[in-house]
Parts: structure tokens; C-alpha cells; sequence
């Protein structure tokens, strides 16, 4: 595993830990180290890809390889996430996150911390999840959220199997409520946050995202952007 004090071998090939800033697609990070890659060898081609989309309203770890390290990115993909959700309650959004403005409102009250516990402990394991409209899940040969952003609305996704490994609290101050989230391949965090406000009856939408680790790697020894661009011209 690449750490900051380690040196990488883009060419033949190298797993990079990036923390990817808020508002920033995953392909924005793969394009712009591809482009410094690129720069400052004085190369017009290499292979960069990404183990795993990261919504642009969430921040956190990105793994990105180079040269032939991108024939792991399949294996990468596989590896578990773990994540920081932050829901708040009482509130809904068509995106069900922050992209879109709230469309209805809930009750609050009767929502206590045994509730939550109660309630976030019938999601452990192996659950139906559908994907939000707005996410790239492919309908009919086009990405679902074209058809959420044009209005068309009558388009609908499969559930999909996925696996929640644990969830637990780490704070609940009404109306929010963060969650610690280790799952698998293919989880909707989005999605989850929906499910876990209407089981609670009162509604509910993510309002942060940040991927902390995928398998073994973990965002504390990831570069952001500044500092990779740092590195990689000196």
C-alpha cells in the first residue's frame, strides 16, 4: 500500500490513495493525476482508473491505479467501504441528498435512541436496496439520473442485493443522526439513509458522505489533490 513517505511507480504501475474533494466527480480526480502523470513524464499515454465511484457531494477515500496496477481495479472493487453518513431526519429529498431541495417534511418527536438502535439493527446483513434515480445505474442504455434531472420520473430501478457488514450510532442530535457504515460492493449510502427514515416513520435524507476506508486502506493515508500535485512535481 502507497503511504506519503513512499514513492510511486506510475508507469509500471501504482495504487494511489486520494482523498477526493467535496463537488469533485471520481473520473475529475482520475483526469486531473492522469494529467500530471502525463506532464511531468512527457508521456501521451497511461492507463488511470478508479476502484469505486464516490458520489460528488461525498468526500473520502478514491483508490486510483496506474499502468498495470488498473488489472486490480476488479479485485479492488470487490473490498468492503466503510463510511461517515450523516442523515437528517424529518426531511426528504427526490436525490435523496443534498443535490435536489426537500419535498416533504415529518414529525421528529417520537424518535429516540432505542428507536434508531433498534430500527438500524434490521439493516445488518444482507437487504433489498433501490438505487436512488439520481445515481449512473444504467436504464435502457442511459444513466438513471438523465432521466431524473429531464423530470421523467417513470423510470424505475430493480432492487438490487447488497450487504451491510455493521451500523452503528456515533451521534444522535435530533434531527440529525450519523451513522458508522461498513458494507459491501454496490451499496447505495444515499439509499440507506431513505430507508432508515421512512423505518423510522419520520422521513429522512443525507446531508454528508465521507469513505473512510475500502478493505485494509484507509483515508488517513490518503494525499489530497494539493498534496499529490506537490509530490508529483518535485
Amino acid at each position: 500500500m502507497e503511504t506519503k513517505k513512499e514513492k510511486f511507480d506510475f508507469i509500471n504501475g501504482a495504487i494511489i490513495l486520494i482523498d477526493k474533494p467535496y463537488r469533485w466527480t471520481s473520473f475529475d480526480v482520475v483526469k486531473k493525476i492522469r494529467k500530471l502523470i502525463r506532464d511531468k513524464y512527457e508521456i501521451k499515454k497511461i492507463k488511470v482508473g478508479h476502484a469505486g465511484t464516490l458520489d460528488p457531494l461525498a468526500t473520502g477515500l478514491i483508490i486510483v491505479c496506474t499502468g498495470k496496477m488498473t488489472k486490480k481495479i476488479s479485485d479492488l472493487q470487490s473490498l468492503h467501504k466503510e463510511y461517515v453518513a450523516t442523515i437528517k431526519l424529518g426531511e426528504t429529498t427526490p436525490s435523496y441528498d443534498l443535490e435536489t431541495g426537500k419535498d416533504r417534511t415529518y414529525e421528529t418527536s417520537h424518535i429516540t435512541r432505542e428507536l434508531v438502535e433498534n430500527t438500524i439493527s434490521q439493516f445488518i446483513g444482507i437487504i433489498e436496496q433501490i438505487p436512488p434515480l439520481y445515481s449512473a445505474k444504467l436504464i435502457d442504455g442511459r444513466r438513471a439520473y438523465e432521466y431524473a434531472r429531464k423530470g421523467d420520473k417513470s423510470k424505475l430501478l430493480a432492487p438490487s442485493k447488497v450487504k451491510i457488514h455493521s451500523l452503528s450510532i456515533m451521534k444522535l442530535d435530533l434531527p440529525e443522526l450519523v451513522v458508522h457504515v461498513k458494507c459491501g460492493k454496490g451499496t447505495y449510502i444515499r439509499s440507506l439513509a431513505r430507508d432508515i427514515g421512512e423505518a423510522l416513520q419520520s422521513g429522512g435524507h443525507l446531508t454528508d458522505l465521507r469513505r473512510t476506508a475500502i478493505g485494509p486502506f484507509s483515508v488517513e493515508d490518503a494525499l489530497s489533490i494539493e498534496e499529490f500535485e506537490k509530490k508529483i512535481i518535485l
